[in-house]
Formats: structure tokens, C-alpha cells, sequence
């Protein structure tokens, strides 16, 4: 008779932000999750075999609740409200908040920890870092990098957060707001349109969480038309599910993007 094997730590797994559910699906623990968010991209498969039960802001307790969850995973401070609700629940919540890739290769390794698959976990890391490393020494050539301006929301106006940050730096470009990237809340991270003219990048990338970005709209500002990269045409939107999810996507993707278009001619 063969005995089963035990499956150690959460079994039943909520997944409140994209993040969490790429890790486990990477390091072959996808059976865990019961529930996930409706923002939930990567992997593709992912919406076809678990119900939604959030979207960023909120969720359903109730949904969450009948789900059984041993764990509830999320993200950001934006989350807290309803890991406040979950808690009141009886329910186990972790909430990460990760803001630089150190931080994001972190929580990969603490939630291989918990779902017992470390090794797994240290694996998927170090791939990572030797990623970033490459990355790193092709831009270490670079003499003249261009100066990059990444806008995360227009109104009111937010430069971009540490990660995103990082990884221009690491693609080869200079954030020209990396003093103001470690602000952990989005306001302080809040920039005039001023700020960009005076510091005229040579490159525009921009990615507004929840919503399209509107190109036009950028390039009509008041004195924009001064800027280097409008008169270039260097003004690129990303999608958000590559560069504002704070997990791989950013670091696989997100990066390879943000590479190229920082290095167009």
C-alpha cells in the first residue's frame, strides 16, 4: 500500500492580489489556492480553475469565509481594510508590503517557506538574481543613459514606485524621481507637471493602475511640448500587469520591456 504524502502547512489558500497566486503557480503549489482576484492575469490559467473572490480595494468575506480558507494572502496597505474584516472573520491573513525587489524576492522565499517548498523557492530567486545581473552588467556599459520619467497615475500625478524605480535603473536608464521612489504611500510620490519639464526626460513611460493610459492627453500638457521625449516620440505606456503586480512579473516581463524601450533608437 502506498501512503500519501503529507501535505505540510495551508492547504486552503486565498489569494487577495495577483502576486501571491504567480508564486505558488511557479513553484508548483497552484493546488493550495481556492480563491483569487479578479485582477488576476498571470497565468492565464489561473481564472479558469480558481473563483474570484476580490477585486484590489475589496472583497467578498462572505464568498472568502465559505471557501475555508487556512490562509489569506495579500498586498499593501491598501489591503488593510479588508484584512481588518477577514481578521474579524476568525480568518489566518498575511499581508505583505513589498516595495523593492529585494522585498519582492523576500516574499517569494517566505511563502515557499510556508507551503514547505523552500528549496523550490531558493531556486526560483537565485534565477532571478542572476536575471537582474545580466540585465545589470549590459547596462553598466551604457555612458550616456537616458534620463526616464515613470508616471503611475495623471491626476494627481505619481512618479513611480521603488521597484518600478530599480528596474529602470537596472534596464539602463536614469529615474529621473528615484529620490522620491521609496515613498511608500502614493502621496508621497506626487510630482508637479513642473517637476518633468524642469527635468526633461528623454524617455516617457507610464502605467495607470485600473486604467488605460491616455497618451494624448500626456503629450497636450502645459509646456510639454518642450520635453525631449515628446518631441521624440519617446512616450510609451506599459501594462500594468507587468510592472504595477510587486511579484515575477515585474521581474521577468516588466524588465524585458522596460529594457527595450529605453534602449529604442
Amino acid at each position: 500500500m502506498i501512503e500519501r504524502m503529507e501535505i505540510k502547512g495551508p492547504k486552503r489558500i486565498i489569494c487577495l492580489t495577483e502576486e501571491p497566486t504567480e508564486i505558488l503557480y511557479l513553484l508548483g503549489e497552484q493546488h493550495r489556492i481556492v480563491g483569487i482576484s479578479r485582477y488576476t492575469v498571470r497565468p492565464e490559467e489561473a481564472k479558469k480553475n480558481h473563483p474570484i473572490v476580490s477585486a484590489f480595494v475589496d472583497g467578498s468575506v462572505k464568498k472568502i469565509s465559505e471557501l475555508k480558507p487556512d490562509l489569506v494572502i495579500g498586498f499593501s496597505d491598501i489591503q488593510g481594510d479588508l484584512a481588518a474584516k477577514l481578521i474579524k472573520a476568525n480568518l489566518q491573513v498575511l499581508i505583505f508590503n513589498q516595495r523593492s525587489i529585494e522585498e519582492i524576492l523576500e516574499v517569494i522565499l517566505t511563502i515557499g517557506r510556508i507551503v514547505s517548498v523552500e528549496d523550490k523557492a531558493q531556486k526560483l530567486v537565485d534565477g532571478y538574481k542572476k536575471r537582474l545581473d545580466k540585465f545589470r552588467e549590459k547596462s553598466d556599459k551604457i555612458q550616456n543613459k537616458p534620463k526616464v520619467y515613470f508616471e503611475e497615475w495623471d491626476d494627481p500625478t505619481f512618479s513611480g514606485i521603488r521597484w518600478v524605480s530599480e528596474l529602470i535603473e537596472i534596464a539602463g536608464g536614469e529615474d529621473i524621481f528615484a529620490n522620491k521612489s521609496h515613498g511608500k504611500l502614493a502621496m508621497e510620490r506626487e510630482i508637479q507637471w513642473s517637476d518633468v519639464i524642469e527635468k526633461n526626460p528623454d524617455v516617457i513611460l507610464a502605467s495607470w493602475c485600473g486604467k488605460p493610459v491616455d497618451i494624448d492627453s500626456i503629450k497636450k500638457r502645459e509646456g510639454w511640448n518642450q520635453i525631449t521625449a515628446i518631441n521624440n516620440n519617446r512616450i510609451h505606456e506599459i501594462d500594468s500587469s507587468i510592472i504595477l503586480q510587486p511579484g515575477p512579473a515585474c521581474l521577468t516581463d516588466g524588465l524585458k520591456v522596460i529594457e527595450s524601450l529605453i534602449r529604442e533608437q
